[in-house]
């Protein structure tokens, strides 16, 4: 049952926190806009499209990467104000102890965690790829990288191609070899001096192709001339391109699955993949430790206020941002796992958070 010092917390802590989400959501648009209302005239894009679009998958995006933040600076603020109006003096010497007043910071936090954790895995990816899409198209064209030279590529366990060339814009492959393996053997290969996407058939058209086929010690030989031999294959012209964020528009259901074929191709490394997969279930856990050390900062009244505290947090989260992405790098060099490069940063200010609760006030 919560009692009225709960909703009292609750609702200040909700409140304080909706408040911070509109006021960084406002700036971040404003800036972001001012950046790229350039590209918005030079392709003639109307207020309502710009705004659908974009901007509004933009909110979802920020506000997904920097609820942690959010938090820990609601949680500062109003718990600081508490503090200095002697509220919480107050609320100690009722007999209440500090463990028992941080029960609705919990509360609150693990609402908000919980929607973290379901946006992260469900609603962001599907709202990314709607402004990805946007993005790619109107202000950043050219930002897309991949394999476009001596590409070798698993399609299937018994099936391998080889591309010396790979042109994106044309959807075209230069020195195309299809290779089938059957028991680590070879039985049959097939080379085309081209290779060329047909969207509407989606199929690979091959000129001057050979097809050779082995049977024990026999081979034979198919030569096609000038004709052209249309070929499905589980291969398109995506396969090539990458975007560097592209694990930020697939939602967990196929990223799990992604991942699985990316490894069975052989397409490159696939840490950064599963670093984003796992960093989908870490930061909500980040969002509940960050209110812990939050509440723990703020709670004692001290010289300097509100604005120690912020500075505190502010110094405590540059330290969780450094301390993370050192870790990511180590994971991505595979000098650490991927869920163990996540991990270790909510792991060591799990300890920090627990220490700050243990040294409050009382």
């Amino acid at each position: 049952m919560l009692t009225i010092l709960d909703r009292y917390i609750i609702k200040k802590f909700l409140g304080t926190f909706f408040f911070v989400v509109l006021i960084f959501s406002l700036i971040a648009v404003i800036i972001d806009f001012s950046q790229n209302v350039e590209e918005f005239i030079d392709e003639h894009l109307g207020p309502w499209q710009v705004a659908k679009e974009y901007y509004f998958n933009f909110v979802v995006f920020i506000n997904g990467l920097l609820w942690p933040l959010f938090s820990m600076i609601a949680v500062i603020f109003f718990t600081s104000r508490m503090a200095y109006n002697s509220e919480i003096i107050s609320i100690l010497n009722a007999g209440v102890s500090f463990r028992r007043f941080v029960r609705p910071y919990l509360v609150a936090g693990g609402l908000l965690a919980t929607a973290h954790l379901l946006l992260n895995h469900f609603v962001i990816p599907v709202a990314n790829k709607t402004r990805l899409d946007f993005f790619h198209a109107y202000i950043m064209k050219e930002s897309d990288h991949g394999n476009t030279r001596d590409v070798h590529m698993f399609l299937d366990p018994h099936t391998k191609i080889y591309v010396r060339d790979y042109f994106k814009r044309d959807s075209f492959a230069r020195n195309f070899r299809l290779e089938r393996i059957d028991s680590n053997r070879l039985t049959s290969f097939l080379e085309a001096d081209e290779a060329r996407w047909d969207g509407k058939a989606k199929k690979w058209k091959l000129s001057n192709y050979e097809i050779h086929s082995f049977s024990g010690r026999k081979e034979s030989i198919v030569v096609g001339g000038k004709e052209k031999l249309d070929t499905a294959l589980m291969l398109t012209p995506d396969d090539f391109v990458r975007y560097e964020d592209t694990r930020e528009r697939i939602p967990s259901t196929r990223l799990a699955q992604f991942i699985s074929e990316e490894k069975q191709r052989g397409v490159g490394n696939t840490k950064g993949y599963e670093i984003e997969l796992y960093r989908r279930s870490a930061d909500p856990v980040t969002l509940i430790i960050v209110v812990l050390i939050g509440v723990a900062l703020a709670s004692r009244k001290i010289r300097g206020g509100m604005g120690l505290h912020l500075a505190l947090g502010i110094i405590l989260g540059a330290i969780f941002v450094f301390v993370s992405k050192f870790s990511v790098t180590f994971a991505t060099n595979e000098a650490l796992t991927p869920w163990l490069g996540v991990w270790i940063p909510n792991l060591f200010f799990g300890a920090v958070a627990i220490w700050l609760v243990s040294k409050a006030q009382r």
